[in-house]
């Protein structure tokens, strides 16, 4: 059963960064596309970025802006959203999604002063 865990949320001050993390399990993460998405009450979830698993390509929404990273550590089954800069407006839920099919439970970040 492959399952996906997301980790690294939690409350941040305007500019501040985190790191969030989503380790794979029963099944391996080259074998896919991985992305985080987000998502606020009221409004769809939205893509923040990827990785294309053929060719590496990364993508990264237009509100990103150069502030986020998105890696992955292929040994460890673990992709990782490094977010610098962070806005009130990136306050969300963020989900990992995996071959556009599987979800996490989704991470809470909260950027408050």
């Amino acid at each position: 059963q492959l399952q996906l865990v997301e980790s690294g949320g939690g409350l941040v001050q305007p500019g501040g960064s985190l790191r969030l993390s989503c380790v794979v399990s029963g099944g391996t993460l080259d074998d896919y596309d991985i992305g985080w998405f987000r998502q606020t009450p009221g409004v769809e979830r939205e893509g923040v970025s990827c990785i294309n698993r053929v060719d590496g390509y990364t993508y990264y929404g237009s509100f990103v802006k150069g502030r986020f990273t998105i890696s992955k550590d292929s040994a460890k089954n673990t992709v990782h959203l490094q977010m610098n800069g962070l806005k009130p407006e990136d306050t969300a839920v963020y989900y990992c999604n995996l071959g556009d099919y599987w979800w996490g439970q989704g991470t809470q970040v909260t950027v408050s002063s």
